[in-house]
C-alpha cells in the first residue's frame, strides 16, 4: 500500500507563489508517472500537471509557464512550483501516483489533497 501527503497549500494574494509538496511512503516497487490535480467547487478534477518515468513533463494549458513540476526520486517526493497566481487557481490540489505493483499489475493512488486559495 501507497500512501500519499500532500503539503504546502495555502492562501496567498494574486501574484504570488506556493509550493505543494506531495510524499510518499510504503512500498514502490517502481513508478509508471504521477502529477498535480486540482478540483475547484463544482468542477471536475482536472489535470495541472504530470511527470513521467523519463522525466517528460506535461501541463495544463491555464499553467504553462507558472507552474514546474520536479520530484525527487530518493525521496519519493513530487512538487509543484506555483508561480503568478490567478484568482482561477483557487482549488483542492491532489497529488496522484501511478505504482507498478512486482506482479507487473499498475495502480493509482491518490492523496488526500490540500487547498489553495488565491485572493484578488
Amino acid at each position: 500500500q501507497v500512501q500519499l501527503v500532500e503539503s504546502g497549500g495555502g492562501s496567498v494574494q494574486a501574484g504570488g507563489s506556493l509550493k505543494l509538496s506531495c510524499a510518499a511512503s510504503g512500498y514502490i516497487f517502481s513508478s509508471c508517472g504521477m502529477g498535480w490535480y486540482r478540483q475547484a467547487p463544482g468542477k471536475e478534477r482536472d489535470l495541472v500537471s504530470r511527470i513521467s518515468i523519463d522525466g517528460t513533463t506535461n501541463y495544463a494549458d491555464s499553467v504553462k509557464g507558472r507552474f514546474t513540476i520536479s520530484r525527487d526520486n530518493n525521496k519519493n517526493t513530487l512538487n509543484l512550483q506555483m508561480n503568478s497566481l490567478k484568482t482561477e487557481d483557487t482549488a483542492v490540489y491532489y497529488c496522484g501516483w501511478c505504482v507498478i505493483a512486482r506482479t507487473g499489475q499498475l495502480n493509482n493512488y491518490w492523496g488526500r489533497g490540500t487547498q489553495v486559495t488565491v485572493s484578488s
